[in-house]
């Protein structure tokens, strides 16, 4: 055994027995040992000692758009991994759209890491993806280490990515079940959308009324059905409607191999409180009603939704007009998501412990991360160094994202970031950056 380099001693070290005070010793970018608080420093070894600052395990953000390369103005690896860092995220898996060209093939996958090698201050992983002409290559980017697949029900809002009908999510999907692989799904059914009241202009109802719940609903039902009869393994993607929760938590009791995300914008914006023309507000799924956010953290609370990941979806700030039908649908959430998810979940009174249950153990777990996700020996040595009492006002201009346009603007939150380590590392401490030290993730199960 490596002898130990560094221990880092906080008063709150959130480990998967709970919350307690702790010395974490690190030894080759691993995590050794979790000693009491108390305990003798090996000889040798430097100690950071944290105070009552509490110390996390790092992030693991299973859906980001990095769109790099192709559309590098919108955002990149350079910029999406600082911003990560500054929010306590350590490991990201990009999603396979938005960037030029899409992650469909081995050979776009070679691009991506190429271009991501020595911009990615994080670790970073890839999905690939799913549309109706690929399932020839589907395997291959299997075999070529993506963590999963990702397709759409609905139009995705770009050309090169189309979404899959229901004959080709059988198809996609009996190829993905064949070989034990993950497909992750936006679920909207287009025929609900099509039927919905549309126009354009200002006002956010209107937008509302155009991506109704049962939209949602139906799309997981079918989904829900594919999955049950080739027993293949499913996840739904950035959940909004509470009412398809109660199908979800039936069919997780049936044994259907399904998993659930929902994001930081559904559990603590509403649609309430959006002012007209603000589309820096819009996604799809949209941003629902206050009593809709309350059926999601219960969900949360029981269970019935796995994880919360931000879906960053950036773009430059000349399209995100003040008309919602022709606005760039995405919220950009990386570096706030840890301080937002936080916010809230204390005033409904939940601790860090589900917080990291949340954002970091179910996600690691998603995708097979086995070294992230946790303080315990064997793990690797990420963590997020949180004063959680402390709180910031949201300023665009303080953001890394590389277009600094956020629904975020204006808002107190809870939770300062004081620094973020990878590996053993500390790379950035109070906005302070360090050279990029990530590496590029392989599925290795």
């Amino acid at each position: 055994m490596s002898e130990t380099e560094l221990v880092l001693r906080s008063t709150r070290v959130i480990t998967p027995d709970g919350s307690r005070p702790a010395a974490v010793a690190v030894a080759d970018g691993r995590i050794t040992a979790v000693l009491p608080h108390d305990a003798d420093i090996p000889s040798g070894a430097r100690l950071e000692d944290l105070g009552d600052h509490v110390l996390l395990p790092g992030l693991v953000d299973t859906h980001v758009h990095v769109n790099d390369p192709g559309r590098t103005h919108w955002e990149g690896f350079w910029t999406a991994t600082r911003a990560a860092a500054a929010g306590g995220i350590t490991t990201l898996v990009d999603m396979p759209l938005n960037s030029l060209p899409p992650t469909t093939t081995v050979d776009h996958l070679r691009t991506k890491r190429e271009v991501a090698a020595d911009k990615a201050h994080i670790d970073v992983g890839f999905w690939g993806g799913a549309l109706p002409d690929n399932v020839k290559d589907l395997r291959p980017l299997h075999d070529s280490g993506v963590f999963g697949f990702k397709a759409f029900l609905s139009p995705s809002g770009v050309e090169e990515f189309p979404h899959l009908d229901q004959d080709g999510l059988a198809r996609s999907l009996a190829e993905i079940a064949g070989f034990g692989g993950l497909l992750t799904v936006h679920a909207e059914d287009p025929r609900h959308l099509d039927a919905a009241p549309r126009q354009g202009g200002p006002r956010y109802a209107d937008f509302l009324a155009s991506r109704p719940r049962d939209a949602e609903d139906t799309a997981i039902a079918a989904l829900v059905a594919q999955a049950r009869r080739l027993d293949a393994r499913v996840h739904v993607l950035h959940l909004s409607s509470g009412d398809a929760l109660p199908l979800i938590a039936e069919a997780k009791r049936e044994g259907v191999r399904i998993t659930v995300e929902t994001c930081p914008h559904y559990l603590t914006l509403t649609a309430e409180e959006v002012p007209d023309g603000a589309s820096e507000f819009k996604c799809c799924p949209p941003i629902r009603e206050s009593a809709n956010q309350d059926l999601l953290w219960q969900a949360l609370a029981d269970g019935t939704i796995d994880c919360v990941v931000t879906d960053h979806s950036p773009s430059t700030a000349d399209l995100k007009t003040d008309d919602f039908a022709t606005a760039w649908g995405g919220i950009s959430g990386l570096q706030l998501s840890l301080s937002a998810v936080w916010t809230e979940a204390r005033g409904r009174g939940h601790g860090l412990e589900d917080v990291v249950r949340w954002m970091s153990t179910r996600t690691a777990a998603l995708v097979g991360l086995d070294r992230k996700g946790a303080i315990e020996p064997g793990r690797d040595a990420d963590f997020a160094v949180l004063a959680p009492d402390e709180t910031f006002t949201v300023d665009p201009a303080a953001l890394q994202h590389r277009n600094r346009v956020t629904a975020y603007a204006g808002k107190t939150l809870y939770g300062v970031v004081k620094s973020t380590w990878l590996r053993g590392e500390r790379i950035v401490t109070d906005g302070e950056f360090t050279e990029p030290k990530g590496q590029l993730l392989t599925r290795t199960a």
